[in-house]
């Protein structure tokens, strides 16, 4: 009998996603391995492997379909001697199901702009912008007469002057009669832009990080971190290694995270409606920006590594981050998440927390300025480095007092690197 291929589920929290490619043709042979198809998920595009051997007799949903249910029947493998006959037999025997959604094409677009016309302007009613009617009327152009490329057919300033022929607006709106070039578009207000779909990823990540904003009790805490020792000692490291490898600064803040966790794992939490979960490991999630957005992977079990593993760690998740090349479990749970916008420039800033963990540290850019030092007894202003660090907190899991012991063990950490090395 054919072999149904399936929608695959990539992820726990996968219901849906994007097939973005298909790997394989009609008529080709497909052996047990091979990639057949690539699947866009709410975090990165992966691909699928064939688990079975045959012919592609039939795709039924085709490369660029958004919107796939999992185990949605997606195409149909022949074994050894079955045809045509057989794969039709089978199908008859599948519910009808719903016509799969088709992949959005720019000419559907224009169809969708003008199929609704008629119904904009049947009987006496005519569908119009206020300001697409002030300006015909100050024109004497006769709004019946006028396709609208708006919502629902909906006429916009626009069409009123394209059926001016361009020219005739008065200067008040002239700007509104701009006309797209290329890609570029004009709203009803005469600003032109251009667009660019949002794909699964950016979807998923802005409906997760609403949901965290809005259901999440956040609250912020802010500290400061002396960091010339931390840049000493990684000057020094990079310079030993002699090319072997680089450590990040980045690379220590990541270790202090992990070791301040260990040291103090009533930080290394989770809310859940029944329980408030103690994790035993450090997993730190580091945000990383990539071509399809946020993306969060993870270093496992970070307290039992040294700096040289982390760095090199990093280094190969982010890269498979920005290729999409991920596997679910690198970049799905973790216990403590770190997004660094120092290198940018940022001196501080407060980020929203990961679900479900319970905190994530915001990290700044490192700033000179002078300090009183008591080092050597007395008091004695100098220049030093400093490095904004903000918590942000799940108050239901974590309350105010446990933050701020937290930041105060990581403090001592990012202050003193060479606590990290033992």
């Amino acid at each position: 009998m054919p072999i149904k291929v399936l929608m695959p589920a990539l992820s726990p929290t996968m219901t849906e996603g994007n097939l973005a490619k298909w790997h394989k043709a009609e008529g080709d042979t497909v052996e047990s391995g091979d990639v057949i198809a690539e699947i866009e998920t709410d975090k990165a595009t992966m691909e699928v492997e064939a688990v079975d051997e045959g012919v592609l007799g039939k795709i039924l949903v085709p490369a660029g379909t958004e919107n796939v249910k999992v185990n949605a029947l997606i195409a149909v493998l022949l074994e050894d001697g079955e045809n045509d006959n057989d794969m039709d037999a089978m199908l008859k025997q599948e519910a009808t199901p719903a016509a799969p959604p088709q992949p959005t094409k720019p000419t559907e677009k224009k169809t969708m702009a003008v199929q609704p016309t008629k119904q904009a302007n049947e009987g006496s009613r005519v569908y119009a912008s206020p300001l697409a009617k002030r300006i015909a009327a100050d024109q004497g152009i006769n709004l019946s007469n006028i396709q609208g490329s708006g919502p629902k057919g909906r006429i916009v300033k626009a069409d009123v002057a394209n059926a001016s022929g361009g020219g005739a607006v008065s200067a008040a709106t002239s700007i509104s009669a701009a006309q797209p070039v290329g890609d570029q578009k004009v709203n009803e207000w005469g600003m032109v832009y251009t667009e660019t779909p949002n794909n699964n990823i950016k979807k998923i990540t802005a409906q997760r990080l609403q949901e965290s904003k809005s259901t999440v009790p956040h609250f912020y805490l802010t500290i400061e971190c002396r960091i010339d020792d931390l840049i000493r000692t990684r000057t020094l490291s990079n310079e030993q290694a002699d090319g072997e490898y680089k450590l990040s600064i980045n690379d220590f803040i990541l270790k202090a995270c992990a070791n301040a966790l260990k040291a103090y794992p009533a930080a290394n939490v989770a809310w859940t409606d029944d329980a408030v979960r103690q994790y035993v490991h450090a997993d730190i999630s580091v945000a990383v920006s990539t071509p399809n957005g946020l993306m969060t992977p993870i270093v496992k079990q970070a307290e039992l590594k040294g700096l040289k593993e982390i760095s090199a760690e990093i280094k190969d998740l982010a890269g498979r981050a920005r290729e999409g090349k991920l596997k679910p479990q690198e970049f799905q749970g973790g216990t403590f998440s770190l997004s660094n916008l120092g290198m940018y420039g940022i001196k501080e800033f407060g980020a929203i927390i990961n679900p479900p963990q319970a905190c994530i540290l915001a990290v700044g850019a490192g700033e000179q300025k002078p300090y009183v030092s008591k080092d050597s007894g007395g008091s004695e202003v100098k220049i030093g480095t400093f490095m904004t660090c903000t918590l942000s907190v799940d108050h239901r899991a974590v309350d105010g007092a446990v933050g701020a012991e937290y930041l105060q063990v990581l403090k001592t950490y990012i202050e003193n690197p060479a606590a990290m090395l033992l």
